[in-house]
């Protein structure tokens, strides 16, 4: 294959030029984690501040919980920033990054993982729950790219931070693949997500811009206790993966990494899903 063209600004490039030296770590990286006071977004976090970044933290709720997790980032040695803002509502989105940009400077890594559930079945779910997680998973994320894409292609790239001029992660599930009765909402934001991501990965690519998506399957996280919590109920997941295993958050953190790095720049529009493979379709696995 031809070298991939090489552009240092907003513009569309115009010439070949050699891909640059890819780095492993995200050493002078400014990213920015939704959601990260707890959970999957608390390990997306550490494990890019480990690797260099520093590091914004988004949450909604419990400041003092995104504070614990800007104490071990400040342990790290790394520079971290706790801002609380409702991801689904474009006025708080556009301050929490221009905060962001005084702070900072700029934005190279955006991990959009704030998302929630709002279970019922189907015909009792309401209006309000159901765009309320719309709102949240599927808006909130679609906010937060388009600010970051703004600035990718306003700066370009800077071939001493990254080979690209930014990396949008996007936080799916496996449900954004897989069915899931009682939980509609969540399924379809996810459907959504996956969808978003590749589309925006297609137009904005030749800017050299990145956007890819992590997809969790079963992880063991605060949002679903019930279903590990007891020896009776993680039995009962593991008919659900293959593997054997729940997931850990860190898990997550290190593929966050991996996609923000640019060990993965040839690496765009996909779906990681990190499940142990539950996506596999364990229920055929003595053929059906």
């Amino acid at each position: 294959m031809a070298a991939a063209n090489e552009m240092t600004s907003g513009e569309f490039p115009e010439a070949v030029m050699p891909s640059c030296e890819t780095r492993e770590v995200l050493v002078g990286q400014k990213a920015l984690v939704t959601g990260a006071s707890s959970g999957i977004g608390r390990a997306v976090a550490l494990a890019l501040a480990r690797a260099g970044a520093d590091v914004v933290i988004n949450y909604s709720s419990s400041p003092e919980a995104a504070e614990e997790v800007a104490a071990e980032i400040r342990g790290l040695g790394r520079r971290v920033l706790a801002h609380q803002a409702d991801v689904s509502q474009e006025d708080q989105v556009h301050a929490m990054f221009q905060r962001m940009f005084t702070e900072f400077g700029t934005i190279d890594i955006l991990v959009n993982n704030a998302g929630l559930q709002k279970d019922a079945p189907f015909d009792e779910m309401t209006l309000a729950d159901w765009q309320l997680v719309l709102n949240v998973n599927l808006t909130g994320q679609f906010l937060c790219a388009r600010e970051a894409v703004r600035e990718f292609k306003r700066r370009g790239v800077v071939r001493e931070v990254s080979c690209a001029a930014g990396k949008i992660i996007s936080m799916s599930s496996v449900h954004e693949v897989i069915p899931w009765a009682g939980h509609v909402n969540y399924a379809a934001s996810k459907g959504g997500v996956m969808m978003m991501t590749k589309s925006i990965a297609q137009e904005v690519a030749p800017y050299r811009i990145r956007v890819n998506s992590i997809a969790p399957g079963a992880i063991r996280t605060p949002i679903n206790k019930d279903a590990w919590s007891t020896p009776e109920a993680l039995k009962e997941l593991y008919k659900l993966i293959p593997y054997r295993r729940i997931g850990e958050p860190d898990e997550i953190g290190r593929a966050a990494v991996w996609l923000a790095s640019d060990a993965s720049d040839y690496v765009n529009g996909i779906t990681l899903f990190v499940d142990g493979g539950m996506t596999l379709y364990p229920g055929f696995e003595t053929g059906g």
